[in-house]
């Protein structure tokens, strides 16, 4: 299996710390950003991925090299412009092949079982499978509905967060009554037929543009249901939060505890 990691984001909402330095570089427990989602893919024995660039492209490239520090292969797909959350899979399809693949967020902390949730996405023959948590702030965040089996059954989208304004997606004759609204935490194990699905041309992004409609279609899409550590990067506030955190009660991940 293979991986993307998405790198390519301005990441403005961290600025200024973000217009000198890209987002996935900056320093967090003595390495950057980056390295925690490329250290839980090594423990998961995924050593091949790309990385796409764009805003401060060349920091990030310089940093990681090929990847043969980590013990990784690294290649990397440039974005002159933009190209949104789903718009590099056309351009890596070579890359993925005909192999599932995992797509994930660089701004993202977890201490994942990846290897379980690539063995529960072929058991059951997904289409693709999400990385789900609990709601902590309802409304927060786009909410994405679970059946008692595990399957999706229902996207609300957050695409205008000042006004609290969802676009909703269903399942075809799904019902909602027994699902439990999950948030997505930025973990996608995909199929090769992904790269099938029609998607509108860049700037395009994996849930709106790509899984919503598929979901809509009938596609079996399925969540894997994560309780451990997660944290995620979103504005100044969650940087410096997270900062006194690795500084005073650092978070035990158990692919820290290996070779680094």
């Amino acid at each position: 299996m293979r991986a993307l990691v998405l790198a390519a984001g301005r990441g403005e909402r961290l600025r200024p710390l973000s217009d000198s330095t890209p987002k996935p570089m900056l320093e967090l427990g003595g390495r950057p950003l980056i390295h925690y989602v490329l250290l839980m893919l090594r423990r998961a024995g995924v050593v091949e991925l790309a990385i796409n660039l764009h805003h401060l492209g060349d920091r990030i490239s310089s940093a990681l090299g090929d990847g043969s520090a980590l013990g990784l292969k690294i290649v990397y797909a440039p974005e002159p412009k933009l190209l949104g959350t789903a718009g590099p899979l056309q351009g890596l399809a070579a890359f993925f092949g005909s192999e599932p693949f995992v797509v994930l967020n660089s701004d993202t902390i977890m201490d994942l079982d990846l290897r379980a949730m690539f063995e529960l996405h072929r058991q059951r023959g997904a289409l693709a499978t999400f990385a789900l948590r609990g709601i902590g702030k309802p409304g927060a965040y786009s909410e994405i509905e679970l059946a008692p089996d595990g399957r999706i059954v229902a996207m609300r989208l957050l695409v205008d967060r000042p006004h609290g304004r969802f676009d909703v997606y269903a399942a075809p004759n799904a019902s909602t009554a027994a699902a439990s609204p999950m948030m997505f935490c930025g973990v996608t194990v995909c199929s090769a037929e992904v790269l099938k699905l029609p998607v509108k041309p860049p700037p395009s992004s994996l849930m709106g543009d790509l899984f919503a409609p598929a979901l809509r279609a009938g596609a079996p899409l399925f969540g894997f249901d994560y309780e451990g550590y997660f944290r995620t990067v979103d504005d100044l506030a969650a940087w410096d939060a997270l900062k006194h955190e690795f500084a005073s009660t650092p978070p035990r991940l158990s692919y820290l505890r290996q070779r680094s």
